[in-house]
């Protein structure tokens, strides 16, 4: 079926690099799917603020705490991460929840039109248990972004990577970085190991349960880089334990996914590697009382995936070879007969990853979900792989 006028100049907008990567990203929504949804806009404003002065506050605390540790007055931290998006996209669908609730123009995530709470009538009851959604959803997401940091925090001190890691200390070179990094890191570990003793077990079985399956995942990390190093030396063996035990790895019964997508290249490990770890965000605001549907949760966890496979592992593509780390694009590049098969092999994985995350999405109502595949497609960039020509 043909576009409309306005949609197809929406694609041929969402093509201009002179836009930004957001702007691209909603104009390409719009030609993909024809709905332009000012309030999907907003609510994407407000979670930014919100996520924000949630990171805003947690930075704070750090600085506070790396101060004392080194005996200074006043330090300035931030740390670089990604994890966030999935916490910002659950936000924006319980924004979403609260302002279908709400009635008569209240504005529940802004706390606009405050004169209706004060009214005893069904619209006031409504729009008060609306604002507290917002209340119990921001309060909810702040202490699962923290926990996610926690674990970023952690893989990066046991890699013996600090780079995201940025303090600047008045009138002083720059600390040791693994003392930075693991102060930060115990902070957020009391901070979330407090927040989880006050809330229901089931928020600390699904937070602890995906940790497990992660470094489980981590534990194969060596006999998939012999595997790597072997395949790329000529062995048939090692490129056939790749494709059974790396690229078509059986998927648990209990794992979150249909039949058609456990044929998925790279499922298994890659919810492993990421996957799993929202998959037990989403348990958690869940166990905290918030209904989620499976289709956005499968939604995020198959974005996640494919921009793991996008972004990063394509980013990482020459560094990974050189370290000798298996992954979706360095197997496919021992696994395809040539470079420009496994160039097309790649694209194609993240395409169907994508594509699938897309169905979940308007299957989940959330057009916020569609938006941030469109951001993450074209944030990417595999023509700086080997074969692209």
């Amino acid at each position: 079926m043909s576009r409309s006028p306005v949609r197809a100049a929406a694609d041929r907008l969402a093509a201009v690099d002179r836009l930004s990567t957001a702007q691209r990203a909603i104009l390409g929504y719009y030609a993909e799917t024809g709905r332009f949804d000012y309030r999907a806009l907003r609510i994407k404003s407000a979670v930014d603020d919100t996520l924000d002065e949630i990171l805003d506050d947690v930075y704070a605390e750090i600085a506070s705490e790396i101060a004392a540790d080194l005996g200074v007055d006043e330090v300035e931290f931030s740390y670089e991460t990604k994890l966030t998006l999935p916490a910002e996209l659950t936000l924006g669908y319980l924004y979403r929840r609260a302002l279908a609730r709400s009635t008569d123009g209240y504005d529940p995530i802004t706390d606009e039109s405050g004169g209706w709470l004060s009214r005893g009538d069904a619209d006031a009851d409504a729009n008060r248990e609306a604002r507290e959604y917002v209340e119990a959803a921001e309060e909810a997401t702040a202490l699962i972004v923290q926990a996610l940091l926690d674990g970023d925090m952690r893989d990066a001190i046991n890699d013996d990577e600090f780079e995201d890691f940025e303090v600047r200390v008045a009138g002083e070179s720059d600390p040791d970085p693994r003392r930075v990094a693991e102060c930060a890191q115990s902070h957020l570990q009391r901070v979330v190991e407090a927040a989880f003793d006050r809330a229901p077990d089931a928020v600390r079985d699904a937070y602890d349960d995906a940790v497990d399956i992660s470094e489980a995942h981590q534990d194969q990390d060596d006999h998939f880089r012999v595997l790597f190093d072997n395949a790329l030396d000529g062995d048939e063996d090692a490129r056939q334990a790749i494709e059974d035990e790396y690229k078509f790895a059986a998927m648990p019964a209990d794992a979150p996914f249909d039949e058609g997508e456990r044929d998925l290249p790279y499922l298994k490990t890659q919810y492993d590697r990421v996957g799993v770890i929202y998959k037990g965000m989403l348990d958690a605001y869940r166990g905290i009382g918030f209904e989620i549907p499976e289709a956005f949760g499968t939604s995020i966890v198959l974005a996640i995936i494919g921009a793991q496979i996008w972004l990063d592992d394509v980013d990482d593509y020459r560094d990974d070879v050189e370290e000798g780390q298996l992954t979706p694009v360095t197997a496919e590049y021992v696994l395809a007969p040539s470079d420009e098969a496994a160039y097309e092999n790649v694209v194609d994985i993240a395409t169907e990853y994508f594509d699938l995350a897309r169905a979940h999405a308007d299957e989940a109502d959330s057009p916020l979900n569609g938006i941030a595949i469109e951001y993450i497609l074209r944030s990417g960039d595999p023509t700086r792989l080997p074969g692209s020509d």
